[in-house]
């Protein structure tokens, strides 16, 4: 039978090399991002389906559900931080935005393809952070908006068990992709982030999905954790 995948952020970092490994696994893989362009160059290159979707946009989600009648597996990667403000300085719209793109943009699409997840007994994936978990300074909007998002994976864990849908939550720690840049919006000082240090991949992170998504359907990984070896907190 074949197993149907949605990775959303699916156009590049995490997101595309989760599409790329579940690919390679015998997935059909709907790469969802807003940059659609990009979206289709993965999908040929893969054999999978690009979909354009902006996870803060009800009507874009609804657009991507109604594709889709089955999902065995839902990668929620799309998000992202704005801004390194302290509390006392805090910007509304940068806040807002990280808690609409990582919290209820997440709530959207699960909501959405609810119906598609309970037909397949799915697997929901949320790509968190270490951030939901170990908070620091300058990072108080990113650190509400993961902690909510951790939040909600946990209740959502527990409410959809007896339905057999499994949900399993990624952190990851510092992992050398876009992120910085976009969250910066500084080329130099994104690289200073990374530079001398050792730094997972977002392929170290999508043999990790790839992993999850291969086991049992009675086996449910809950939470994972991973850092590169000299990050021993955050």
């Amino acid at each position: 039978m074949e197993r149907i995948a949605v990775v959303t952020g699916g156009s590049a970092g995490i997101g595309e090399a989760s599409a790329r490994a579940l690919a390679a696994d015998g997935w059909t893989v709907y790469v969802a991002a807003r940059r659609y362009e990009l979206c289709q160059r993965i999908a040929e290159e893969i054999g999978g389906v690009a979909v354009e979707l902006d996870v803060t946009d009800q009507g874009s989600v609804d657009k991507l559900a109604a594709k889709l009648e089955r999902v065995d597996l839902l990668v929620n990667n799309a998000g992202g931080a704005k801004g390194v403000d302290y509390l006392r300085d805090a910007d509304e719209e940068r806040w807002r935005w990280m808690y609409e793109t990582n919290v209820y943009g997440t709530a959207r699409v699960i909501k959405a393809l609810y119906p598609a997840l309970l037909e397949a007994s799915g697997l929901i994936i949320n790509i968190g952070s270490v951030a939901g978990t170990d908070a620091y300074p300058g990072g108080s909007g990113y650190n509400a908006a993961k902690y909510g998002l951790r939040g909600l994976t946990r209740a959502l864990r527990r409410e959809e068990a007896s339905n057999l849908i499994r949900v399993t939550e990624i952190d990851p720690g510092r992992v050398e992709t876009d992120f910085a840049v976009n969250r910066l919006g500084n080329e130099e000082e994104a690289r200073a982030v990374y530079e001398g240090k050792l730094n997972l991949t977002a392929e170290d992170i999508a043999e990790t999905v790839r992993w999850v998504a291969s086991m049992p359907a009675h086996v449910n990984i809950d939470t994972l954790s991973i850092m590169p070896l000299d990050q021993a907190e955050r």
